[in-house]
């Protein structure tokens, strides 16, 4: 079995804010496999899926994104899953990076994001494999960068003109779930992080 974890916070006011791209995610993998994830354990929705030919386990932790290793960590013992290894793929937002952009990550730091920082300090390692969905705001004609804003953009719904973004990088990140589980981490880094869509 292998954990396929988005990031994100419970409640239908933060569906569709950037914070919840994770969660979208996961949403989107599961739609593809006919599955609705709804199943709770471990401190989390959940739902069993045959993806790419494995077992895996589609998780959206229900303890806000602040708290998301005791979750993570909850189902990695449930399923007696090694970290390091793959059994662990994480899919979050990155605000560092523009909407319309993927990156496949083997390790690294938090960041600034509290999610991974959460499973960071539940785990005790930084090797597990992350996808991150960029969520960030494109810069202006002229060059300059949007300061987003933070907390207050990434928990502020998205417009519909980001949304239609979104959605076509929902569709790259289940597909860099796939190419990560049948060819491993370093063919989906080479195949995903060489190309930058534009917004």
């Amino acid at each position: 079995m292998k954990l396929i974890v988005g990031l994100g916070n419970p409640g239908i006011e933060y569906q569709f804010t950037p914070h919840n791209a994770g969660f979208l995610a996961v949403d989107r993998i599961a739609e593809d496999c006919g599955v609705v994830v709804t199943n709770r354990r471990g401190k989390a929705l959940t739902a069993k899926v045959k993806l790419a030919g494995q077992d895996v386990l589609l998780v959206k932790p229900e303890t806000y994104m602040n708290l998301s290793g005791l979750s993570v960590a909850a189902l990695l013992q449930e399923f007696e899953i090694e970290v390091p290894s793959d059994g662990l793929i994480v899919l979050h937002d990155e605000l560092a990076f523009p909407l319309g952009t993927l990156r496949i990550n083997e390790r690294g730091s938090g960041g600034g994001h509290n999610g991974v920082k959460s499973i960071l300090g539940t785990l005790g390692t930084e090797e597990w494999i992350r996808i991150r969905i960029g969520v960030g705001k494109p810069p202006l004609e002229d060059g300059r960068e949007v300061k987003a804003g933070g907390s207050d953009y990434l928990l502020s719904p998205m417009r519909k003109q980001e949304l239609a973004v979104l959605d076509e990088v929902l569709d790259r990140a289940k597909s860099a779930v796939e190419m990560v589980l049948t060819k491993g981490v370093g063919a989906a880094m080479n195949e995903f992080n060489r190309t930058v869509a534009s917004c």
